[in-house]
C-alpha cells in the first residue's frame, strides 16, 4: 500500500497544468509564422512565454504605412475637399463663415498630419487596451492567464488578418484610380471582405456598418482570439467566444455611433 501511495505521489502531473514559465519552443521569429498556420501550437508557446513585441511593431508599421500610402494616394486637396464636404453635411458648421471654414479645415489638416506621424503610438496603445479587455473577460470567466497572456492573444490575433488585409489595401490602393476612392469608408481600407459593398454607405452608413461586421479579416480574428483566449486563460471554448462576441457587439456599437454622427461607414 505504501508503494503504490509513493508511486501515486511521484507521478507527473500533467504538462498543461505547468506549461506557464517553461521555456518556449518557438523563436518569435517562428511564432510570427505558424500563427497562420498552427494557432493551437502557436498559443500553447505563447502561455509558456507570452511575447508581443515583433508582432506589435509589424502591426504599427503596416498601419502607419498604410495612412500614409492613402495620404499620398488622394492628396492634400482630396483631404481638404472631403473636410469641406464633411463641414456641409454638419448642422453645427453650416452657419460658419468661409473664413471660418477655411481655418476649421487647417485645423483638421494639422490634426490629421499629427495623427499619422502618431499613429504607431495610437497602434501600441490600442493593443494595450485590447489586451487589457481580454485579460478582465478571461478573468470574469475564471481564467488563469496574466494580462501578458491576453495581450499576446490579442496581439497574435489581429496580426494575421493584419498583413494579410493591409497589403491587400496596399495593392489595391496602387491600381485604384484617385476619382473611385471615398476617403471617409477607406479610412479603415479599401479593400471589402463584408457584404456592405452590396450597399450604398453614403445613403445608409449605419446600416452599411452594421452589414460590415461580418467582414472575413474579422471572423478570422475572432476565431484566432478565441483559441488563444481558451489555450492561455485554459478556459472553455464557450466562455472563450462569450468574451470575443461581447467586444466584437461594443466595437459595433461603437462604430455604429461614429456612422450616426459622421454620416460614413465606419
Amino acid at each position: 500500500m505504501e508503494s503504490e501511495n509513493q508511486t501515486e505521489l511521484e507521478a507527473p502531473t500533467p504538462p498543461s497544468e505547468h506549461i506557464v514559465g517553461d521555456p518556449p519552443q518557438m523563436s518569435e521569429v517562428a511564432t510570427l509564422g505558424n500563427i497562420f498556420f498552427e494557432p493551437g501550437n502557436t498559443f500553447e508557446d505563447l502561455r509558456r512565454k507570452p511575447r508581443f513585441i515583433i508582432g506589435s511593431i509589424i502591426i504599427a508599421l503596416l498601419v502607419t504605412a498604410y495612412g500614409f500610402a492613402l495620404y499620398y494616394k488622394v492628396g492634400d486637396q482630396g483631404y481638404r475637399r472631403f473636410a469641406a464636404e464633411q463641414m456641409d453635411k454638419s448642422p453645427q458648421t453650416q452657419g460658419m463663415s468661409a473664413e471660418q471654414k477655411s481655418d476649421a479645415i487647417d485645423l483638421q489638416m494639422k490634426i490629421g498630419a499629427g495623427v499619422r506621424y502618431g499613429m504607431p503610438i495610437l497602434v501600441f496603445i490600442s493593443l494595450l487596451i485590447g489586451g487589457l479587455l481580454y485579460w478582465l473577460g478571461a478573468k470574469a470567466f475564471g481564467g488563469t492567464g496574466t494580462f501578458l497572456h491576453s495581450l499576446s492573444v490579442w496581439v497574435y490575433s489581429t496580426l494575421p488578418p493584419a498583413i494579410v488585409g493591409m497589403i491587400a489595401n496596399v495593392v489595391i490602393l496602387f491600381f485604384k484610380s484617385v476619382d473611385e476612392i471615398d476617403i471617409g469608408a477607406s479610412q479603415r481600407g479599401v479593400v471589402t471582405a463584408n457584404p456592405s459593398f452590396l450597399m450604398d454607405g453614403k445613403a445608409s452608413p449605419v446600416l452599411a456598418t452594421v452589414i460590415a461586421t461580418f467582414d472575413l479579416f474579422f471572423i478570422w480574428g475572432w476565431i484566432l482570439a478565441a483559441i488563444g483566449l481558451r489555450i492561455t486563460n485554459r478556459i472553455s471554448s464557450g466562455s472563450a467566444w462569450a468574451i470575443v462576441l461581447i467586444l466584437a457587439l461594443v466595437g459595433t456599437a461603437l462604430r455604429v455611433i461614429g456612422a450616426l454622427f459622421s454620416g460614413n461607414v465606419s
